[in-house]
């Protein structure tokens, strides 16, 4: 058996464990292997690649999360193995945190007085303090684990594995999966929560397209499909609208989710990852990453009103604050632009 082979089937056996309602599927703060925040070495999480290339290294993402308070923003790119912790209101960097594989998506919960990264190599969730930055707790969810999207009640976690093709379920409050769901073809970062938690759309990076389920039921519901190297997708409040964005055709798709049909083409710059819309849903940012710009589009017409430029290769990291007065935008260095939504114009970098 293969290094590998081994460690996938040692996470997946701890999920089976979790499954069952055994204790030992979580892996809390004091048997994690970072020494990040103070907290001793133990035993390595299941997933640990020895020679350091990472699980699934050769994808690439970033991700971007600001607190509800919008005091502090966490932020990752794939390929680096640390974390950067900014305080927004001062704009300078409050701490790096070391010890991961490939972090892939970063979500405040608990009304941001924690945040929660997902670890495709380390095959688990890790919670931090918001105040400290310190490690509180680490769930095995196996290799692969990517996107993560939290339910409107804050009580549920969907996690994309893109290595097994499924998602697992995650119950925040006692803090172990529930669920395993399977019918997905490469799931990565593209995950949404319909605003009334009803249902859950998922990105499939194979086959470009679009798998939505119940969240009560856990069963598929239908696949919208028609894309083409699909990215972030942005779904309406309403749950009528979905947007996608489609690397593969430098276009974003409006789909009609009661059609189930891709109704319009918005043509934008090349590579576009980003699909994010905006709190009150007239505004959806585009983000084209080898145009370094972002397109913004009125989605009362699906035009395209403004390019901003001036940033470094931008996916899918892109958060409205709550007010919709700035939008932070992720750089390929790791620092945050903020855009002036009114004026549409960038007003400062964080670094």
């Amino acid at each position: 058996m293969n290094k590998r082979m081994g460690t996938t089937l040692a996470a997946l056996s701890l999920i089976a464990l979790a499954l069952a309602g055994c204790d030992s599927a979580s892996v809390t703060a004091s048997g994690a292997e970072s020494q990040t925040a103070g907290v001793a070495p133990s035993s390595k999480p299941a997933a640990v690649e020895e020679d350091g290339t990472g699980f699934d290294a050769d994808i690439t993402n970033n991700s971007l999360a600001v607190s509800p308070d919008e005091k502090t923003a966490v932020v990752s790119d794939s390929r680096e193995k640390s974390l950067l912790v900014y305080d927004l209101v001062d704009g300078g960097l409050r701490k790096k945190i070391d010890g991961f594989g490939t972090p892939r998506n970063i979500v405040f919960i608990n009304d941001g007085s924690q945040f929660v990264v997902s670890d495709s190599t380390l095959g688990t969730l890790r919670f931090y303090g918001t105040e400290d930055c310190e490690l509180k707790d680490e769930v095995v969810v196996g290799p692969g684990a990517f996107g993560t999207a939290v339910s409107p009640n804050g009580k549920t976690m969907y996690v994309n594995n893109q290595a097994h093709s499924s998602v697992t379920v995650v119950d925040l409050q006692a803090r172990k999966p529930t669920d395993v769901i399977t019918g997905f073809s490469r799931p990565r970062q593209g995950l949404k929560v319909s605003q009334d938690g009803k249902q859950v759309f998922v990105t499939n990076f194979e086959g470009d397209k679009v798998t939505v389920f119940d969240a009560v039921s856990k069963k598929i519901l239908r696949e919208l499909t028609g894309f083409s190297k699909i990215r972030g997708i942005s779904v309406a409040a309403d749950g009528n609208t979905m947007y996608a964005a489609n690397s593969g055709r430098n276009s974003i798709s409006v789909v009609d989710l009661q059609k189930r049909s891709i109704t319009k083409e918005i043509a934008v710059g090349r590579e576009p990852y980003g699909a994010a819309l905006s709190p009150d849903g007239k505004l959806l940012f585009a983000s084209n990453k080898a145009d370094n710009a972002i397109d913004v589009i009125d989605v009362s017409d699906n035009t395209v009103v403004k390019t901003l430029d001036g940033f470094k290769e931008p996916r899918q990291a892109i958060v409205f604050s709550r007010d919709q007065e700035r939008a932070y935008v992720l750089n390929r260095d790791l620092s945050i632009a903020r855009v002036n939504v009114e004026e549409l114009s960038l007003s400062d970098t964080v670094r």
